[in-house]
């Protein structure tokens, strides 16, 4: 019975990264050659709902297997401290590992490369990092793949293995091998938070996945 479950773990896993890929591939396409042409407001909702296509297999996986959110580290208790907890990991992520290289001359190697002025950009930015870029990563990676793996052979070590490998090869489609390394270590950090930290949720996760991003291009607007 317990091979049987492996088993199905694994072929599940692999199934779903599959469809990952397939997924981010599609994002891509669909974001150069269809969304970036539409109108600014529908090319905000659409740039938001086109990037869960990364999640898609997945989440099918998830219902098909009849798992719960609550399976894949999501808790129902005290939601407003998962939320700070959160919002308190990704502030200070932002600033050790994206201010500070800005401020003693690094800043290139932490940059995503957009610049904003108005003060709307930002808030969308805030909004696209949380609701599309970290929920589906931290839904996948840190949620269903870790589950996954750690089905297949009961260490939280081996899960956090796997799942920042597989969430750093994802990256390299729009990186190089650096950034795919960087984001492989990146992926471990919060799987560490998710382990050490007590009511850190893969919800609190996403907050701090989100806000750690958008403030990549908060700080290199404000300081180059």
């Amino acid at each position: 019975m317990e091979q049987a479950n492996n088993r199905n773990a694994l072929i599940s896993l692999l199934i779903s990264y599959a469809g990952c890929i397939a997924g981010l591939l599609g994002v891509n396409a669909l974001t150069h050659y269809v969304i970036m042409k539409l109108p600014l407001a529908t090319r905000m909702v659409s740039l938001i709902a086109t990037y869960w296509l990364i999640a898609l297999v997945p989440m099918i996986v998830m219902f098909v297997s009849k798992d719960r959110l609550l399976d894949y580290g999501f808790e129902k208790d005290k939601m407003g401290v998962q939320l700070a907890i959160g919002a308190v990991l990704g502030i200070a992520m932002s600033l050790i590992l994206t201010l500070i290289p800005h401020l003693v001359g690094f800043g290139s190697y932490v940059d995503s490369g957009k610049r904003y002025e108005y003060l709307w950009k930002f808030i969308f930015e805030f909004v696209y990092c949380i609701l599309a870029v970290g929920a589906v990563e931290e839904f996948v990676f840190r949620g269903f793949i870790y589950t996954k793996a750690k089905q297949i052979v009961q260490k939280d070590w081996f899960a956090v293995v796997i799942s920042s490998v597989m969430f750093g090869l994802c990256h390299i489609l729009s990186g190089n091998f650096v950034q795919m390394i960087l984001t492989g270590l990146l992926g471990a950090l919060f799987c560490l938070f998710r382990l050490k930290i007590k009511r850190c949720s893969t919800l609190s996760l996403i907050i701090a996945h989100g806000v750690y991003d958008a403030l990549i291009t908060v700080w290199a607007s404000l300081l180059l």
